[in-house]
């Protein structure tokens, strides 16, 4: 085998789907079992890039173009996401100095 060969080789569909597939479970215990809004955001933001991944692996699957198109759109969002969502963080922090969604009780008022 020489390294043309090698460099050649596209990755299965099945390990892309499986390491999504893993990524997105951590990102959801993440999201499920942290008491700290930083990881909470940053668990929400694996999950994305998790179906990023699989969106890219059945477009590649597919011949098509359609998934990468779809990430576009997706990243797009969520930088979108990443920069109102971490202002609303850091006005929280501001009023009341926690992390912890619990005792964040401002928009309840």
């Amino acid at each position: 085998m020489t390294t043309t060969d090698a460099i050649a080789t596209p990755v299965p569909l099945e390990w892309m789907l499986i390491l999504s597939g893993i990524l997105f479970a951590i990102g959801m215990v993440g999201v499920l079992t942290r008491r700290n809004v930083l990881v909470i955001f940053m668990s929400v933001e694996l999950m994305m890039n998790a179906v990023n991944i699989s969106l890219v692996a059945f477009g590649t699957a597919l011949n098509s173009l359609a998934g990468q198109a779809f990430v576009v759109f997706v990243v797009t969002v969520a930088a979108a996401e990443a920069s109102v969502g971490l202002a609303i963080i850091m006005a929280f922090v501001r009023h009341k100095p926690t992390v912890d969604p619990a005792e964040m009780e401002l928009l309840q008022q």
